[in-house]
């Protein structure tokens, strides 16, 4: 009886076993099943590749024998490693006959293992459940490789973004420090990825420090480490970022919001490239190359005393501005979709198509968020709509000025109302006609003509028209029932 845990471990895993031998290919499918795996079975290389071959018929593991009767099984699995649909495909060789350079001929074609028969149960079931973990293990670490990638990957066409890769491809194999600034959301962190993937310490550390998330009493601590019992709460001691970071990169984000105090430890650190523990006399060198970022004005705060100007100066040897998105508003077609195709890679569907329209209108936003408001408005879509994103799901600009200004209600002056006295006392006011309108009056219905006009326009289709405003449908659907606007009225 196959064991709940064992079944649950091997479902879904399908081996093919390619052995001319009819008893050993019996033999291997009677142990694999009784473990819960599904067996296929293949008497020649030819049929093994016809297997391999189908799209119907997915293979998590081969068995390979080397003698077959059409080709050498060491022939067949060259040319499964040579097809990209099996160039990892885990596989086993097995001989009857084996030698210690069919052994090594096999590894250095990409064998998963090598053994020789007659067969032990023990010994096949334990080379395939690790080979099977292995490989999990492989496409798990590549997926995480690639979602990281897709993570810290920078994305643009425009010529603003053209520039700063330019500019990036410059700095990163320096070890100048670069001081990169721009508004929050626009992807400093990116840019200092960026610097580090491109440079000769792309294989060592990257440690990434938001200044202003640390209180002020731990910075020194959390910079560079201390020692146990140094202070209170110090139950063991700690490497400090400075030591995380040693031979590659630390980035130290929000660098404007760091205590003053501690700009001067930080600043004794970079020139000397010493640090200590707190509470230990020990001098350790660390190689770390800083990459720090703002979204303040830090020469400002230099002349107000915020900011010492020593490390300013240091910091701040190439600087590197991150582009605001509305600076770069051909990018945003690009970052929509490559936003849709991340979160929906993310959560294991399909990308959902996005209409024309709903890209035209993203164009249009302000985006005081930048590419971060962008990305959060994208996931929203993706969660809240149907099949595809239309101009429907689209959420209303927070920011937008309102179409209608909301002013304080006033009475409308008529000739039923007496008007407010003049400013010089006794001249009277002429008398106003009774067709005349207030302000909000006519700019209403300013508003109903120009929006009826628009309609005419597209034909009274109400997508097109919110474009052609450049407003959202939901709030045209909005103006058209408070001005009672029916279609095709003249």
């Amino acid at each position: 009886m196959i064991d709940p845990a064992v079944a649950a471990e091997t479902a879904q895993k399908t081996i093919l076993v390619v052995d001319d031998e009819k008893n050993i290919r019996r033999t291997l499918s009677l142990v694999l099943e009784g473990e819960g795996y599904a067996v296929i079975g293949a008497e020649t290389a030819g049929k093994a590749l016809a297997v391999l071959g189908s799209p119907d018929m997915p293979v998590d593991l081969v068995i390979l024998d080397v003698k077959l009767p059409d080709a050498s099984g060491l022939d067949a699995l060259e040319r499964i490693r040579r097809e990209d649909a099996t160039r990892d495909l885990p596989i086993i060789v097995i001989s009857g006959h084996a030698t210690v350079e069919d052994a090594a001929t096999a590894i250095r074609l990409g064998a998963s293992d090598f053994f020789e028969k007659p067969l032990n149960r023990e010994r096949v079931l334990v080379s395939v459940k690790n080979v099977l973990d292995a490989a999990a293990a492989r496409r798990a670490l590549a997926e995480v490789s690639a979602r990281e990638l897709l993570r810290y990957e920078m994305i643009g066409k425009s010529a603003v973004m053209q520039r700063i890769f330019a500019e990036i491809e410059k700095i990163a194999p320096t070890r100048a420090s670069v001081l990169i600034t721009g508004e929050s959301g626009t992807g400093k962190e990116l840019i200092s990825r960026a610097i580090h993937r491109l440079s000769p310490r792309r294989n060592a550390p990257f440690v990434r420090v938001n200044c202003a998330a640390i209180p002020r009493e731990l910075i020194e601590s959390e910079l560079f480490g201390h020692e146990k019992g140094s202070f209170t709460g110090a139950h063991a001691r700690k490497r400090g970022f400075f030591e995380q970071a040693h031979g590659g990169t630390l980035f130290l984000d929000e660098i404007g919001d760091m205590d003053i105090v501690a700009q001067a430890k930080v600043l004794r650190a970079l020139q000397s490239g010493e640090i200590s523990r707190v509470g230990s006399e020990h001098v350790m060198h660390v190689d770390v190359r800083v990459l720090t970022a703002t979204n303040k004005d830090l020469a400002r705060a230099v002349e107000s005393g915020a900011f010492r100007e020593d490390l300013f100066f240091r910091l701040n040897v190439i600087p590197l501005r991150s582009p605001a998105l509305r600076e770069r508003v051909d990018d945003i077609p690009m970052l929509a979709h490559a936003f849709m195709e991340a979160f929906s890679r993310e959560n294991g569907s399909r990308p959902k198509p996005v209409d024309a329209d709903v890209v035209t209108a993203l164009a249009q936003r302000s985006w005081p968020g930048n590419v971060r408001e962008l990305r959060n408005i994208v996931e929203r879509m993706a969660i809240l709509s149907g099949p595809r994103v239309t101009i429907a799901d689209l959420p209303e600009d927070p920011h937008a000025s309102p179409f209608e200004e909301e002013s304080a209600a006033e009475p409308a002056l008529g000739l039923s109302e007496p008007a407010p006295e003049p400013d010089d006392g006794d001249a009277p006011r002429p008398p106003l006609p009774a067709s005349y309108l207030t302000l909000r009056e006519f700019r209403e219905q300013a508003e109903r003509k120009f929006i009826v006009d628009t309609l005419k326009l597209t034909g009274w289709n109400i997508s097109r028209t919110a474009v052609v405003l450049g407003v959202e449908r939901t709030n045209l659907h909005k103006k058209i029932r408070t001005y009672s606007i029916k279609r095709g009225e003249a």
